[in-house]
C-alpha cells in the first residue's frame, strides 16, 4: 500500500539520521569517556584502597584513607591555604580586571585603547613556567631585582625574603597570581561592556541620573551574568592551581604555601600513597561541586530576574 511504503520510508530516513548523528557524536563521546569518566572512576575506586606506587597489589580498606586525611593537620592547613589563596586571588583579579575594563571602556582614542589592551594582556602571552621563573628571579632574596631595589631606595635595611619568609610568601604568591589573572577578567568584562546600548546611558543622563546611578542600574545588570560565569570558572581554575606555586616555592617554606594541589601531588608522587591522594582528590572535588552548585543557584536566580 502507498501509505505503508511512505511511512516505512520515513521511518528508515529517521533511523538513518539518528545513526548519522551517533556516528558524529561517538568520537567526541569516546574522548570524554577516556579523559574524564575513566580517571574519575579509577580515582574514586583507588580512594577506598591502600594502593601505592611501590607495590602492584592492593586491597580495599573502606574509608580509612578519608579518616586519615580528615584527621591530618597537614590536610587542614593545605585546605585553609587553598581557600585563602582562591578567595584573595579571585577578589584581587576581579577588582583590578573590572576596574581595568571600565577604564579601557572610557578611553576614546583608538591607538591608546589598543596600547592599553596590549599591555594588560601581556601576562597571558607567555607560558606559565616563564612567568613563574621570572617572578622567582625578580623576588630572589639573595640578588633579586626587587629586594635589591628596595634596599637601594632606602625602604629596607636588608634584602626582603619574599619567597622564604613564612609571613610574606603567601601574600607574595597571591599578588603574582592577581597580576597573572586580572587581564582575563578585564578582557571578558570589556567585551561585555561593548554590548550595552549607549542610548540607555543617554536616556539616564536626560533623566538626571549621575554616573554612579547609571553604573548600578545599567552597567551592572548587563554584565553581572558574564562576571558570575567568570567567577565560577576562575574559582575552579585558581582552586586547582598548581604550576605557579610549585615552580616558585614548591609549597615551602615549611609548608607555608602548600595548597591542596601540592598536598595531593606530595601524597601521590612523593610519598607514593596513591590511595590517600585519590581520597584527597575526591574530597576536593566534592567541595568544588558544592561551591559551584551555590554559584549556579545564584546565576539561575539572576537569570530568572532578567526574564521576569
Amino acid at each position: 500500500m502507498p501509505g505503508t511504503n511512505s511511512a516505512g520510508k520515513v521511518g528508515r530516513q529517521h533511523r538513518d539520521r539518528n545513526l548519522t548523528r551517533w556516528l558524529f557524536v561517538l568520537p567526541a563521546l569516546a574522548v570524554v569517556l577516556c579523559l574524564l569518566f575513566y580517571p574519575l572512576v579509577s580515582t574514586l575506586i583507588y580512594s577506598f584502597t591502600n594502593k601505592t606506587l611501590i607495590k602492584q597489589t592492593f586491597s580495599f580498606n573502606a574509608g580509612a584513607n578519608y579518616a586519615k586525611i580528615l584527621a591530618s593537620a597537614e590536610f587542614r592547613r593545605a585546605f585553609l591555604n587553598t581557600v585563602c589563596w582562591t578567595f584573595f586571588s579571585l577578589l584581587g583579579q576581579i577588582l583590578i580586571g573590572f576596574t581595568g575594563a571600565l577604564a579601557l571602556n572610557r578611553v576614546k582614542v583608538r591607538l591608546c585603547r589598543s596600547i592599553y589592551r596590549i599591555c594588560m594582556i601581556i601576562p597571558w602571552a607567555f607560558p606559565t613556567i616563564a612567568i613563574a621563573l621570572t617572578w622567582k628571579w625578580l623576588l630572589n632574596g639573595i640578588e633579586g631585582f626587587i629586594p635589591s631595589l628596595l634596599v637601594q631606595l632606602g625602604l629596607t635595611d636588608s634584602l626582603v625574603q619574599f619567597l622564604s619568609d613564612p609571613n610574606l610568601v603567601f601574600p607574595t604568591l597571591i599578588a603574582v597570581n592577581i597580576w597573572f589573572g586580572a587581564p582575563l577578567i578585564m578582557v571578558n568584562v570589556y567585551a561585555a561592556l561593548q554590548t550595552i546600548p549607549q542610548d540607555q546611558y543617554e536616556a539616564a543622563l536626560i533623566d538626571g541620573a549621575n554616573a554612579w546611578q547609571s553604573f548600578v542600574h545599567i552597567t551592572i545588570p548587563h554584565i553581572k551574568m558574564v562576571v558570575g560565569l567568570l567567577v565560577v570558572l576562575r574559582t575552579i581554575w585558581v582552586f586547582n592551581s598548581f604550576d605557579i606555586i610549585y615552580m616558585m616555592t614548591g609549597g615551602g617554606p615549611a609548608g607555608a604555601s602548600t595548597t591542596m594541589s601540592i598536598y595531593i601531588y606530595n601524597l601521590g608522587w612523593v610519598n607514593k600513597l596513591v590511595g590517600r591522594a585519590s581520597a584527597a582528590s575526591i574530597l576536593l572535588l566534592c567541595f568544588l561541586l558544592l561551591l559551584c552548585g551555590g554559584y549556579f543557584y545564584i546565576l539561575h536566580r539572576w537569570e530568572k530576574e532578567e526574564k521576569a
